[in-house]
């Protein structure tokens, strides 16, 4: 049996950091979780709306360490989908007004995402969807993704 069973989705991911209370003010203040619960002083589990944790973070073999390096086999990015352009608008709002250096805007035609990295290098996108009738397909049905340049200026004018 290959098939998923029908509303799986990704739970949570969990962080190696090397600074617990850096990151947990970075995934606080700047992405927009909250903090659920401390694990001692070496693990702290953040989300949205309650939930136990959407992402946990840890220093259990990583404290002070270096970021990896790129280019390795890893974690590409930690993706937050958010429900729609406006709401997209807040949250790249927050991360520039936190001083965030975006690496990256792209309209992926079934959506539109801003990229850039949390303090230890591990790369975050931050995104929504556009509503999936509007998914262009090719003639075999496979969903078109395109990498096309993202007019920021165009997604801020949507916030409130």
């Amino acid at each position: 049996m290959t098939a998923t069973p029908p509303k799986l989705s990704i739970g949570h991911v969990h962080l190696r950091v090397s600074d617990l209370e850096r990151s947990i003010a970075f995934y606080r203040d700047v992405i927009g979780l909250e903090l659920q619960l401390r694990y001692g002083k070496e693990a702290a589990f953040l989300s949205s709306e309650g939930y136990h944790h959407h992402l946990g973070l840890n220093t259990w073999d990583s404290k002070g360490s270096a970021p990896a390096p790129k280019g390795h086999p890893g974690l590409y990015h930690t993706a937050f989908l958010y429900p729609d352009r406006a709401a997209l608008a807040v949250a790249l709002r927050r991360a520039l007004d936190h001083g965030v250096k975006l690496e990256g805007a792209a309209d992926h035609a079934v959506s539109e995402a801003v990229y850039f990295s949390d303090p230890d290098g591990n790369g975050i996108e931050l995104y929504w969807d556009r509503s999936p009738e509007t998914w262009q397909r090719n003639d075999e049905g496979e969903i078109i993704l395109v990498n096309d340049p993202l007019d920021l200026d165009d997604l801020l004018s949507e916030l409130p």
